[in-house]
């Protein structure tokens, strides 16, 4: 975790966005809310300084980047494309295609691998490079920075061959690269493969190269997704969780059947997207606390130029997994069918599937829950821009 120095140049308000594939919708909500109780005064240009995502949350960061110069533009495109989603939009969904790469998978684990010609992912990717490629022009980015309207971009993806959390950003020439334990800051010219890399999940999605190695889903081994916001500038922090953020205490049971693969799967994934940033929170309120316990002459005496970082996470106020099954009939015949064989239809699949239920109507749910939860929020948003503007 970096922290800023007392006399830092200029106070910036960072916003942090998570993986979570189709709970990404969430996130659009609760910017939506934002918009919406940010004063005028405030003008048309993002509110956020620094941007960062991870998975899909690198996608939706990307847009608001790009659209940086009219914050509620970007948060409207944003809305249309979550609000109308539909899984073959994101993956292959067709009986084909579908039938193509579990076959694929199939032959290769009954012929003990085919070498170059091994299996990639379960789903094939390819709809969402189209999709993409017609919504985002990444060389707004640039532009943004250039006009003043953002000060960095940072989308984090993970190195399969060099087992690092890396940051790919673009952002003021003023940004120094940063080397930590196993996770580092590396300038670049984002595009479409980044945004592919940070959200490629794994098993489910095919790695991305970019430049010398394949990388994959972001949330994999990022230990701090609070910190390349940190690095990149910010000293703020509004980050939106697409966890219950009050989840209800499970009771241990006595289980005697073996967990399905769904199950396991989901599990997998929520060790992924989840753990990290709940640690992370936890770490930094900690470490607030403990400053704040310091009389700031012992830290000047001592040298210690550090303080505080306020964060304020907004996160569900309902558990998504109980939303999703709820909806899990919109999926296609075909995926459905795909994820009954792995036993997603059993009492804990609802896990997995919401991490692919790209369909508008679970989307629209989540997007008005974020906003509904941000609202309640308000007072708390203001404050941290209120800040902002006391300094």
């Amino acid at each position: 975790m970096k922290w800023l120095q007392k006399n830092s140049p200029a106070s910036r308000i960072g916003l942090v966005l998570p993986g979570g594939g189709a709970r990404g919708a969430y996130q659009v909500g609760v910017l939506k809310a934002v918009a919406r109780v940010l004063p005028r005064e405030y003008g048309t240009s993002s509110p956020f300084s620094v941007i960062t995502g991870t998975s899909a949350g690198s996608i939706n960061a990307t847009a608001l980047a790009i659209h940086a110069d009219h914050f509620r533009k970007g948060v409207l495109r944003l809305s249309h494309v979550w609000k109308n989603f539909h899984a073959d939009q994101v993956f292959r969904t067709d009986t084909p295609g579908i039938i193509k790469t579990g076959g694929h998978w199939l032959a290769a684990m009954m012929m003990g691998g085919m070498g170059k010609h091994n299996p990639h992912s379960l789903l094939d990717r390819a709809p969402l490079i189209g999709l993409l490629e017609g919504y985002l022009d990444f060389s707004k980015i640039q532009q943004a920075i250039d006009n003043g309207h953002l000060h960095a971009l940072g989308i984090t993806a993970s190195g399969y061959h060099s087992g690092q959390s890396i940051t790919f950003y673009q952002g003021a020439d003023s940004i120094e690269p940063w080397a930590r334990q196993r996770r580092i800051g590396c300038p670049a010219t984002l595009d479409i493969s980044h945004l592919m890399a940070s959200s490629a999940i794994p098993i489910l999605f095919s790695a991305t190269r970019v430049n010398r190695e394949y990388f994959g889903d972001g949330s994999m081994r990022q230990t701090a997704p609070l910190s390349s916001a940190l690095h990149l500038g910010a000293d703020r922090l509004l980050v939106v969780g697409v966890q219950e953020s009050k989840p209800v205490p499970q009771k241990r049971i006595n289980s005697t059947d073996y967990p399905p693969i769904a199950d396991i799967l989901g599990h997998t994934m929520n060790s992924i997207f989840l753990d990290g940033l709940d640690s992370d929170l936890e770490r930094v309120r900690r470490i607030n606390k403990t400053i704040s316990l310091i009389p700031s002459r012992k830290l000047e005496r001592g040298g210690v130029t550090l303080r505080p970082v306020e964060v304020l996470c907004i996160s569900p106020s309902r558990d998504i997994d109980e939303i999703a099954s709820r909806y899990t009939h919109l999926l296609p015949r075909s995926l459905r069918f795909l994820l009954r064989g792995v036993g997603a239809y059993g009492s804990h699949g609802s896990t997995l599937i919401s991490y692919l239920l790209f369909e508008k109507a679970f989307c629209r749910e989540l997007i008005s829950l974020g906003y509904k939860d941000a609202m309640n929020s308000k007072a708390e948003i203001l404050r941290l821009f209120d800040a902002e503007k006391k300094e």
